[in-house]
Formats: C-alpha cells, structure tokens, sequence
C-alpha cells in the first residue's frame, strides 16, 4: 500500500490494543542512495536492536510473544518485498496478538527505527504527507495543452488538449487589411482555445481537489489566458514553469519538485515568524512542550507546530489520556500516569484526533528559540 492520504494516518492512529505493544519499523530504502545490500543490512540491524530491546523490556510472556512474532514476519516481509520495491521508504505496523499489519510504501526516506509502544508511530507518515500538495502543472502553448497530476514525487497525464488556431501570417493586401483580418480570426481562435482550457482546468479541479497549480506558458499568453480561470484557480495559482507541452513528463516533474521544495519552505518560514509574532505581542500562541501540551489537553489548539524529529520523553493518563511530561498522577482524576517513549508523537496524534492541523517545521529555523514545538490557539492566552 502507498502513503495517499490523510485518512490513512487517521486509521492508523486508532488502532489501539488493550493487552499487547504494536510494533513500528521504519526503513530508508532509496537504491537512488543506496545498494540493495546496504539496505538489507540496514533492515538485519534494525531488528537486531528490537530483539535487544525486548529482551530487556519487563513484560509478561504473552506480549513478548506477540512482539517476537512482529519482528519475524517483517523480516519475512523485508526479506520477500525490500529487493523488487521501488519506494525509497517502508513503513510497517503490527500486532500479531491482535493479528493487525499495515505495510506502507513511502514517497520519501524516514530514519531507520524500531519502536514497541502502545500504538502505532505515525508521526514520520504525518511529517511526509505534510511535505506534499497535491499539484497540477498545466503547460500550453498556441498549439497544444497538457495536464499532469503531480503528487509525492510522480507525475501522471490527466489531460490534453489541441488547439486549431491558425498559424501567423506576414501582412499583405491592401495596407495590410487582409493580414489584420486574419489576425483578428486568429486571436478569436486564440480566446476560444483559452476559454476551453481554462473550462478544462476547472473540471479537472473538480474531480481532483488539487491544492496549488503550476503553468507553464509563454509570458505573452500568460495575461490573456489567467482572467478566463476561474477564481478558486487563481487563488491556487502558486507558480510558473519553464518547462514546455512537449517536454517529458520527468523533466516537468524535476522542475515542479523544485518549485514545491521552494514553496513548502517559505510557508514554514511564514508560519513560524507569525507564531513568533503571536508569542511577542501575548496573542493566540504558547510555546514550549509543557505550555503546548496543557492548551491540547484543554482542547485549545487550532494547529501544532512542530520541529520535524524533535523528541521528549513523557506521561499519559490512562484514564482521560492527557499529556504530561513528568507529573506521576493525573491532575485531572489523580490517576497514575504511564510512561510514553515519545509525548511529542502523542501530542500529534491527539491533536490529529482533536481536528487540529499539524504543520512540520524543518530545522534549522526560529521555532528551536522557542522549545522546537508551539501552537496557534483557538482563543487568547
């Protein structure tokens, strides 16, 4: 299965066990970077270091047979698929004593890393999918128009179009009469090319909910054909290309990988440098893991922001599931907390259950001034 959506992740974070750990294996599996071999020793150390760590986990004998048995059958599942995959990652997910196993092919290398903990790990998914839009490039000249679908890395022909507009002709006739008249035929033919591929444009959007759109044209088309798009579109207009029609698809895709690297880091910069300016002037943000959880627990966060791979150590109520860094009973209802590898995984996973948007921010940038994790809040401190 390949990382697609959203709903993938939801899923995910739901499953939940009440008598065993889920194990969660990630694996760089780019051969662009990599030999085969290089990557099958990357998959035996992997889970040398969990049958190292499960050895000295004090669990009961059931849920370190149910661990044991997560780590043989994806080392049968690596040994049988790593070879052939073309991904250049691998998520896996299971829990052989609930009989649960997800296998996702990634558009993007994780970090190597074995994890046991009560649910799966799905903060690196939620950090790729937050690396990719779902784009359209729409390249066309006076002859002929394409669209591609561009999302995690490949791009798909969704459409074309030919056009009939006559080609130019050199003034003749009376002053030039003859030749102006069919240069107004031919910017006619021009208006109703544009119109079609703008209408073009529109049903694909519909179908296809894309988030920003890429064109490639000639400067001299450009301010004739944009007023014909419709005003959802201009809005998604986030780009132009240099790329022509009748260029491959992976030169296109080369150069719409760029321009998105480019637009996903000036979106981060932009959210962090106005939840800067939130924290500076006391408005609707906190900062720092402790602040940042007590808002989520209060169900004030509108979207978590947070540094890709930042990490802590924490506690969970088993009770009403609040997040804690080191109280020992729950404020809340004076239960004991439980150990969590990773509060920051937590954090997003309940702010994903809470309808909250996570934006991942890639270090370095100003967030790491402020505890590499905040959030914009529903209401005012």
């Amino acid at each position: 299965m390949k990382l697609l959506a959203r709903d993938q992740i939801d899923a995910l974070s739901r499953f939940k066990s009440e008598n065993y750990l889920t194990t969660s294996f990630f694996l760089d599996s780019d051969k662009s970077r990599m030999r085969k071999k290089e990557i099958q020793v990357s998959v035996k150390n992997l889970l040398t270091i969990g049958r190292t760590r499960l050895e000295s986990l004090d669990l009961s004998k059931e849920k370190k047979a149910s661990l044991c048995q997560d780590l043989d059958k994806i080392n049968d599942f690596c040994s049988q698929n790593v070879a052939t995959s073309n991904s250049q990652g691998l998520a896996i997910f299971s829990c052989q004593g609930e009989r649960f196993w997800q296998d996702i092919h990634l558009p993007h290398p994780p970090r190597n890393r074995i994890l046991f903990d009560r649910n799966p790990y799905v903060r690196p998914l939620s950090m790729i999918l937050g690396k990719y839009r779902h784009t359209i490039a729409f390249l066309f000249d006076r002859r002929e128009a394409r669209w591609y679908d561009v999302f995690m890395g490949a791009i798909n022909l969704l459409d074309s179009l030919t056009s009939d507009v006559p080609s130019k002709v050199k003034e003749g006739g009376f002053e030039g009469t003859q030749a102006k008249r069919i240069e107004r035929h031919i910017e006619a033919h021009l208006h109703d090319y544009f119109k079609k591929a703008a209408q073009t444009t529109f049903d694909l959007f519909k179908k296809n909910h894309f988030d920003w759109i890429f064109l490639g044209c000639e400067d001299k088309y450009f301010s004739d054909f944009e007023p014909f798009l419709h005003t959802y579109l201009r809005e998604r207009l986030k780009g132009r290309l240099k790329a022509k029609p009748t260029d491959p698809p992976d030169k296109i895709l080369k150069e719409c990988l760029e321009l998105e690297t480019q637009l996903n880091k000036a979106q981060q910069d932009e959210i962090v440098r106005r939840l800067v300016a939130e924290l500076e002037s006391g408005g609707r943000a906190v900062s720092g893991i402790k602040e940042t959880l007590r808002r989520l627990n209060q169900v004030e966060v509108q979207s978590l922001i947070v540094t890709h791979n930042f990490s802590a150590e924490g506690k969970i109520c088993p009770r009403c599931k609040f997040l804690y860094l080191e109280e020992l009973l729950c404020p809340n209802c004076q239960v004991k907390t439980e150990r969590v590898l990773d509060v920051v995984d937590e954090a997003i996973e309940a702010a994903m259950n809470k309808n909250s948007e996570i934006r991942h921010i890639t270090p370095p940038s100003k967030l790491d001034r402020y505890g590499k994790i905040g959030a914009f809040l529903r209401y005012k401190v």
